[in-house]
């Protein structure tokens, strides 16, 4: 039977698509297809990701006043103890991983105390739809990193890596906790994380040519983690006073 839009049409007027344009109208079908169906599963899905959204272009100059002393603090944290680390001489892989464990650590309480202060100076609430989303984001390479950590520490040889090595995961695993955050706050945040990711793919070239000591993973681990977030805390400090900046 002919459909109506061929008794409406002539013959060589027809609408006619070749077989790549037709392979690609059934993806896009099959795409919208799929999203419908999703949405009519969960109803609450759209609108709950759509309040996520509002919430933080709502905010967003709440969330860069909190940012700034976060990464300033964080930062001067992790240049402080590569130094230290660097000073002391500590050579053991296992008292390198608890080093730093330690200083991760701290650096969490300290941001988590500064995100709570921001949020009553602001009278708002601190585990808001936009921090859990933030949260889920971050958790799965930080989990990762923090796995290779423990095995580094319990069973150094389970690794199959030099000790030294680890700081170069955990760049790499670090800039894909930021860029997959980055999806949910400002820009700045996910070009970081591409930062972080390019200079972890960096060492991690760089250990082809042979290993590092336990000393140039102090100076990887301050250099980088404690360099960039003090670079861009400051950086967010003075473009906030301008209201500029990513």
């Amino acid at each position: 039977m002919e459909s109506a839009f061929g008794r409406l049409r002539p013959a060589h007027h027809r609408l006619t698509l070749s077989d790549e344009e037709e392979k690609n109208t059934k993806k896009c079908l099959a795409f919208y297809g799929f999203v419908l169906q999703s949405i009519a599963m969960d109803p609450n899905w759209a609108a709950e990701h759509l309040q996520v959204i509002r919430t933080i272009m709502e905010r967003s100059a709440v969330y860069r006043r909190a940012l700034a002393p976060i990464m300033i603090v964080t930062g001067s944290i992790g240049v402080i103890a590569g130094i230290i680390g660097w000073l002391l001489a500590i050579q053991s892989a296992q008292v390198f991983i608890a080093f730093w464990a330690g200083v991760g650590v701290l650096t969490l309480i300290v941001a988590f105390l500064l995100v709570r202060r921001q949020a009553l100076r602001e009278a708002e609430p601190f585990w808001s739809p936009p921090t859990r989303r933030v949260a889920q984001a971050l958790l799965p390479p930080l989990f990762v990193g923090s796995v290779l950590g423990v095995l580094g520490f319990a069973a150094p040889a389970s690794l199959g890596l030099e000790p030294a090595s680890l700081p170069a995961l955990w760049v790499l695993l670090y800039g894909c906790a930021l860029a997959a955050a980055g999806f949910f706050m400002q820009r700045g945040i996910k070009l970081l994380g591409w930062l972080f990711i390019l200079c972890g793919c960096a060492l991690m070239a760089r250990f082809s040519f042979g290993p590092l000591s336990i000393i140039g993973g102090h100076q990887i681990m301050g250099g980088v983690f404690g360099g960039f977030h003090l670079a861009y805390g400051i950086y967010l400090y003075f473009t906030e006073q301008r209201g500029e900046g990513l």
